[in-house]
């Protein structure tokens, strides 16, 4: 009977989730978990303290940046349903390579979908059961969404620095525009922020942030957006 009301308690909560995926498919988030988390951050030291955030439609944000976050994230991204298990494993070995050099950089195996279903719905935990749940929230997603939603989302929610999220925060915080008016260059280093965005915030003229730039710079002519 336990193990029954268990499994109906799993049920009801993916049952939950999977409403909530309908939700955002055609609604815009508020805060998600990782905003309030770092506002939380924030207003340990500063009891005011707001997250930067501000939703914009598709249209409202400039291609140059949807074709960099894709060459830098996700080259895949309009082919793959939700997840690429080759670069996981690949992204998993060259990170911990990094870790034992005490080097900062890293390397994202998830693809685009997966860290959209991460920041909309969970933590930065890195437990087998939170990236399991990550695994059917992103096939969710990806059931319920079109390419160009799902892009839509992750460029209004992912994080671009201390307390700014979004690409209208992030295009404000570093270049005082509009996301629509982001140039290719502006784009693509703001797309080699993402695996450590608080890091690089700190660091804007980082030796492998400038490289970075530069190479998904040049990747960004064959990328194709939803």
């Amino acid at each position: 009977m336990l193990l029954l009301a268990a499994a109906a308690g799993i049920l009801l909560y993916q049952i939950a989730l999977f409403l909530m995926v309908l939700w955002y498919s055609v609604m815009p988030p508020r805060l998600t978990p990782f905003m309030a988390a770092e506002q939380r951050e924030l207003r340990a030291a500063q009891p005011d303290a707001q997250v930067r955030y501000e939703w914009v439609p598709y249209e409202q944000i400039s291609a140059n940046l949807k074709r960099a976050v894709i060459a830098s994230e996700d080259a895949n991204f309009m082919q793959h349903s939700g997840v690429e298990w080759d670069a996981i494993r690949k992204a998993w070995d060259y990170n911990r390579r990094q870790a034992e050099k005490g080097s900062a950089r890293r390397r994202g195996g998830s693809t685009i979908s997966q860290q959209l279903a991460k920041n909309l719905f969970l933590s930065d935990s890195r437990s087998y059961l939170r990236k399991g749940q990550e695994l059917i929230l992103t096939y969710m997603i990806e059931a319920v969404m079109s390419k160009e939603r799902i892009l839509e989302l992750y460029l209004n929610v992912a994080q671009w620095g201390t307390g700014v999220f979004g690409a209208q925060a992030a295009a404000r915080h570093y270049y005082k525009q509009d996301a629509a008016r982001l140039s290719a260059v502006q784009s693509a280093r703001l797309a080699s922020m993402l695996p450590n965005p608080a890091y690089y915030d700190r660091r804007r003229d980082s030796p492998y942030l400038q490289s970075r730039t530069r190479t998904i710079s040049q990747r960004m002519r064959q990328v194709a957006i939803p």
